[in-house]
């Protein structure tokens, strides 16, 4: 197991770093009063990077192949921690969730119509995405529960349910998601959902109401609660068949979940900075507050704990290209649940330095804070891994003696 970075990821890290430090975060300021200004417009200044990071070549990194860059999983989790950073900058490359997760469907997934109806602009960067699998009347976590009904009738399929925290519905650009539903309800269990492609703009789509994180509208992008209501959309548009909606869906969890977890890594890098620069620039009783033993604590548990996080996502990401992703669940189980955690105590002390600037906006912290909170539920709350993980260690038992 060798984390050593190869010479093609090495450059492809020193490439992408130095666009950050040269064009993205000096922007910063920029793109936020836009979207301040209009939150229902794209910023130009996200149209500008985007068009930058494209003539750059710093494009679609994520996806294997011909569709993208060809980089490993571990070989692109270092990219993925650098964008992580700033929470908006990952779709100046075109890699950021649930687009991400979309176009790695259409590619493993998707019909030649398919990719070229919506691959194609979703790679160009010309449209946005949403994937719609939470329900608010039942325990998502359990995706079972899943209550939308996908049925078809003759040359469509209609479709007709409630989701909720789709990611991207208040994006001016957005126009496809991905929806999960049930096509046969009497199926062995995990055989009734399927996956099918619904334009936002099909009669009988609408947004319920937009929702908010901590209070964040998280505009451009937004979350919604969506109502499907008599959605007819041609048979073409389910994806790989009936029946194959979590077959689908765990195939898009293993890298986005990876991809999660080196942007959370990079989230507690950046808060741990601004923690530090903070504790050697203000004094309190006489000394600077970095000189009181508690934050000697802080600081060296904060950096202990980023560094465990990081070698555990990147043998996760080794696993995966090895052995795949049923091989590593275990290991996209744990990140899952230690990278926000870990992210979350360094986020949270880093507020606490800052005082009352930490809990305002004059700091990048308390939206971090908000972003990486919504994680320990998103893609499956602790609990669900947690359960996972378990159940390995229990099969890995002998059986005792009676």
């Amino acid at each position: 197991m060798n984390f050593q970075p190869s010479d093609r990821a090495e450059q492809w890290r020193s490439r992408l770093l130095d666009f950050l430090q040269t064009r993205v975060w000096p922007a910063e300021a920029d793109y936020r009063a836009e979207v301040h200004a209009d939150p229902r417009r794209q910023p130009p200044t996200m149209e500008r990077l985007k068009a930058e990071a494209r003539e750059a070549g710093l494009w679609n990194m994520f996806l294997p192949g011909d569709h993208g860059a060809g980089l490993t999983n571990l070989e692109y989790a270092p990219l993925a921690e650098l964008m992580g950073r700033h929470l908006w900058s990952a779709e100046v490359f075109n890699c950021a969730a649930p687009d991400t997760g979309n176009m790695e469907v259409l590619h493993m997934y998707g019909d030649a119509a398919q990719q070229d109806r919506w691959l194609k602009p979703l790679m160009a960067g010309e449209i946005r995405s949403a994937f719609l699998m939470t329900e608010p009347e039942v325990a998502s976590s359990d995706a079972t529960n899943i209550q939308t009904r996908i049925e078809r009738d003759g040359d469509h399929y209609v479709i007709n349910g409630r989701k909720w925290w789709s990611t991207n519905m208040a994006h001016p650009n957005v126009a496809m998601t991905i929806v999960m539903g049930k096509t046969d309800p009497d199926a062995a269990t995990h055989q009734q959902q399927s996956q099918i492609i619904v334009p936002v703009d099909a009669p009988g789509f609408r947004i319920e109401r937009m929702l908010s994180v901590f209070g964040y509208d998280e505009a451009p992008i937004g979350h919604a609660e969506v109502v499907l209501d008599n959605v007819r959309v041609p048979a073409a548009n389910l994806i790989a068949g009936e029946g194959r909606g979590f077959e689908i869906a765990q195939g898009r969890l293993g890298p986005g979940r990876i991809h999660h977890c080196m942007r959370t890594i990079g989230a507690a890098e950046r808060a741990l900075e601004l923690m530090v620069d903070r504790l050697l620039s203000r004094t309190a009783f006489r000394k600077t507050i970095a000189e009181h033993s508690v934050w000697e604590q802080r600081v060296a548990e904060a950096r202990t704990n980023i560094e465990m996080c990081r070698l555990l996502t990147l043998k996760a990401a080794w696993m995966m290209d090895e052995v795949g992703a049923k091989g590593a669940k275990s290991e996209i189980a744990q990140i899952k649940v230690a990278a926000p955690k870990m992210a979350l105590k360094v986020i949270d002390d880093a507020i606490q330095a800052f005082g009352g600037a930490g809990v305002s906006a004059d700091t990048p912290l308390a939206e971090l804070y908000a972003g990486i909170r919504t994680l320990r539920i998103a893609d499956g709350p602790d609990e669900v891994h947690n359960r996972t993980i378990a159940r390995l260690e229990y099969a890995k038992a002998r059986p005792r003696d009676s």
